[in-house]
């Protein structure tokens, strides 16, 4: 089976988890092709990005997951589903040659048509605590992502075992997941942290977005709109923190701006281990390890995201920290080596799944 998100970028399709079900009902009836973009049959389809309907034959499937240890911490990896952002460009390394894309792209045994994102969520347990960072999706990026409840079921996990859910940025593939379509929440007992800088960025009327590739003002529009009503909807539950604080005794925050402004990585400790949730600081392993200067479309601030790329990456390198990848391919767990100038993904391997 092939799963696929097709979408001009990931966060506008996402501001259908906030429309009205008649909006979405109506969207759903439309077929609108794009250049670049193949259109199935869709289950929604708003201003031109479609997400198609996957049919599951029989039982929904059991989803992986997997499981490591940290110190005393017990981690467990689990996975919302996948986005594919087709073309790779503009999306991906903006202004760059498209036959020097390309050809990265072939050498690396990689689709030249399109870049399949994962999402993937780490779970952290600790005395007394059950931490979620990021809760991926929910329901406006069609069927092929959302699956974080019953992933989190299929590894033993109840939704109301959530204590704390750590979030990074607030664009909608990482924030979707807290609530349902109804606006109810879909962690009940969990408060949610996130960075002071990046609450009060979204919630302003006009956040700035002129040093980013988003320049589209009614997509601006549909951005903002719906992470200001998430976000306001969870403000009872939020929690926010700063740079350099620390959660639980096993959790540093780090802003890492550019993505967002309150853009953060997660350092997660136990015992001298350490393992570094990088959240949205790269999107590719193939084209953004060898290349930390090529921007994605996403990025609120391209110059400052590239240069916040290569810090990290140096720094990551240099100690060689373990590193966990939001959206690289499963489990998203790896190492950052230097390679010449530049750097490469190197994934840790398992024996046996699990």
């Amino acid at each position: 089976m092939e799963r696929r998100v097709l979408l001009k970028n990931i966060f506008l399709l996402g501001a259908g988890a906030y429309l009205s079900k008649s909006a979405l009902a109506a969207a759903a009836q439309t077929e609108t092709t794009n250049p670049g973009f193949t259109t199935p049959s869709a289950a929604a389809t708003i201003s031109g990005i479609t997400t198609p309907t996957i049919t599951i034959p029989g039982s929904t499937p059991t989803q992986p997951f997997h499981h490591l240890k940290l110190g005393n911490l017990d981690l467990t990896v689990v996975t919302d589903g996948s986005l594919r952002m087709s073309p790779v460009q503009p999306s991906f390394a903006p202004g760059i040659p498209a036959a020097t894309v390309d050809s990265l792209l072939q050498n690396s045994f990689r689709s030249q048509q399109a870049i399949e994102l994962g999402i993937n969520i780490l779970v952290v347990r600790t005395t007394g605590k059950l931490i979620l960072i990021d809760t991926g999706c929910g329901a406006g990026f069609g069927t092929g992502a959302g699956w974080l409840p019953q992933s989190l079921a299929d590894a033993g996990i109840a939704t109301t075992a959530v204590t704390d859910i750590v979030i990074t940025h607030a664009h909608p593939d990482h924030i979707g997941g807290l609530l349902n379509p109804d606006k109810s929440f879909v962690f009940p007992q969990a408060q949610v942290h996130m960075s002071d800088i990046e609450y009060k960025f979204w919630m302003q009327d006009a956040p700035d977005f002129s040093k980013s590739s988003l320049n589209n003002t009614d997509t601006l529009q549909k951005i903002i709109g719906s992470t200001h009503a998430a976000l306001k909807v969870l403000r009872p539950r939020l929690q926010f923190f700063n740079d350099g604080d620390e959660l639980w005794g096993c959790i540093r925050l780090q802003k890492a701006a550019g993505h967002t402004p309150g853009h953060t990585i997660v350092h997660i400790f136990s015992e001298g281990e350490e393992l570094v949730h990088i959240a949205d600081l790269l999107h590719s392993d193939v084209l953004q390890f060898p290349h930390p200067d090529w921007g994605f479309y996403g990025d609120t601030d391209l110059e400052l995201a590239a240069a916040t790329r290569q810090q990290v990456l140096t720094e990551l390198a240099a100690t060689r920290t373990r590193i966990f990848a939001y959206h690289l391919p499963w489990p998203g767990i790896g190492h950052a080596r230097k390679k010449g100038g530049s750097y490469e993904w190197v994934i840790e391997s398992y024996p046996i799944p699990g």
